[in-house]
Parts: C-alpha cells; structure tokens; sequence
C-alpha cells in the first residue's frame, strides 16, 4: 500500500513539473509571439489573440466535451491521469501568466526554446502515463474504430488545421511556420527523453500470472502492444505455467506495471532493456 501510494504521489509530482514547464513554453516564448503550438493549446493562443480569454480556461472548457467522449469510449480509469494533467496544464498556464517573462526578441529562438521547454513538459508528463487531452483523446478514439489510422496521422491533421487557421488569424504566413518549428522540436524532445535517441531501443516485460488470458487483452486494449504466450514451469512446485513476453517502450513501462497490478497483484514482472527491437511499433525492419 505504501509503494502505491508514493507512486502516486510521483506521478502527480512530475507531471506538475511537466505542467509549469509546458505553461512557461506558452507564456514566456508562444503566445507572446503569435505562435500557435497545434492541438487545443494552439486554438487557445488564437482565441487569446482575438478575444483575450485566458489560455488555460479555454484549453479546459474545450477538453470537457472530449473527457466525456472518452469516458464513454474507454471507461473513466482511462481518463483519470488525462483529467489530472489537463487541469494541472490549464490552471498553472493562467496562474503563470501575469507573473511569467514575456520574450518578444528573435521569433525563431521563440520558436526553438518554447518547442524546447513544451516538448520538455510533456515528456515528464507521459512518462508517469498523463496526456494533456485535446486532439490525444480524439485521435485514440478514431483509431479504436478506425485501426488503419494511426494516432500520429490524426493528430498531425489537427495540428495542420490549426496551421492554417494561425496564418489567418495572425494574418501571417510566418506564424504558421514558426508553429511548425516548435511542434516539430517538441516532438523531436519529446521521443529523445521517453524514448532515447535510437529509434528500436525498448523494453522487455515478462509477466508471470494466472490471469494470463484477462492481462493479454487488457494490455493489447489499453497499452497498445503485443503479447507473446510462453510455455514454462516452475521448479519450486513443478506447476506448468504461462509467461506474458511484451515489448514496449521505456515510456509504457510504468504504464504496464499499473495494469498488471490491478488485474493481478500477484503477478510477477521482470524488466529488461533490450538495445534494439525491429517490427512493427518500433524500427522498421531491413530488407536483406
């Protein structure tokens, strides 16, 4: 009970760290700027513009909608650690921002170190399994149905969409492409932290449980990877049993054991680091 509860406590520490950063990325170095950063934020900043309505209050109002979408969706366990960070991101943003340091030098530096700081804020965000809402959401929910488009695909249209509306908004071309740059430095930051620099490096779990059936399912459903049955036996009591191989990345980890604790918390978990994985999820396998 005591290791639950400090992991818990962990994970609501890092991702508010990840929340001040991600906030300093919007009031220090985007909205200052006329750099809309994709996704809700990105509607926020321009509605900001026109309007001057608080950033933060108009990314939580827009997630509403979407967190009962998902919980209609995916069950509210789901959304749990998502609500969390949101709110965390929207209330920090609004409470930094008559106090925070407004860089209105290079456009170009703006763009960079707020990619920089945002794609920082992030990282520490989804690595304790948090997301920020937004397009995230509509996206896992639009590859539920639809498996042959993938979560990048959608969010990668939405950021476009916003793109395009910042080069009217702003009246100016060089916003939407400012945008870009940060998004794309973000994103660069966001897989060098949780993933590493090379692309196949991951993470090995073997899982030993008796509810092997029920945990295959539940980690294929929720975390998005596959699950390999090996046949084993155990030497102490000389009981056959099944052992869960699943591959994912250094950022699913923690994610796992959580799911693999509450369906079973007896189950026995081994984690291993593999140096390179090929296949699909990971580097795309070479052609001899």
């Amino acid at each position: 009970m005591k290791n639950k509860v400090l992991s818990v406590v962990v994970d609501y520490v890092v991702m508010f760290i990840g929340s001040v950063m991600y906030a300093a990325s919007v009031n220090t170095f985007t909205s200052p700027n006329n750099i809309a950063p994709g996704g809700l934020t990105g509607v926020g900043t321009m509605l900001n513009h026109l309007f001057d309505l608080p950033i933060g209050v108009v990314i939580l109002v827009l997630n509403i909608p979407l967190f009962i979408w998902g919980a209609i969706e995916n069950g509210r366990k789901f959304l749990t650690k998502t609500i969390v960070a949101t709110v965390l991101v929207s209330v920090i943003i609004d409470v930094m921002a008559p106090f925070s340091y407004k860089y209105e030098g290079d456009t170009l530096l703006a763009a960079i170190f707020g990619g920089l700081l945002s794609g920082l804020g992030l990282a520490f965000i989804f690595f304790r399994g948090g997301t920020t809402g937004g397009t995230d959401i509509v996206a896992r929910i639009i590859h539920k149905h639809h498996p042959h488009i993938s979560v990048g695909t959608m969010i990668l249209i939405v950021d476009a969409v916003v793109f395009i509306a910042a080069a009217f908004v702003y009246q100016s071309i060089e916003s939407a492409l400012y945008a870009v740059i940060t998004v794309f430095v973000s994103t660069k930051v966001i897989d060098t932290v949780i993933y590493g620099i090379a692309h196949d490096n991951g993470k090995l779990m073997f899982i030993i449980t008796n509810k092997y059936e029920e945990l295959s399912s539940e980690i294929i459903e929720r975390i998005g990877r596959g699950v390999t049955l090996l046949d084993a036996q155990g030497a102490y009591k000389n009981e056959s049993k099944k052992v869960l191989l699943c591959a994912v990345r250094p950022s699913q980890v923690h994610k796992t054991k959580v799911l693999v604790n509450s369906v079973d918390e007896n189950a026995f978990i081994v984690v291993t680091t593999a140096n390179a994985i090929s296949g699909k999820g990971f580097a795309p396998t070479e052609n001899s």
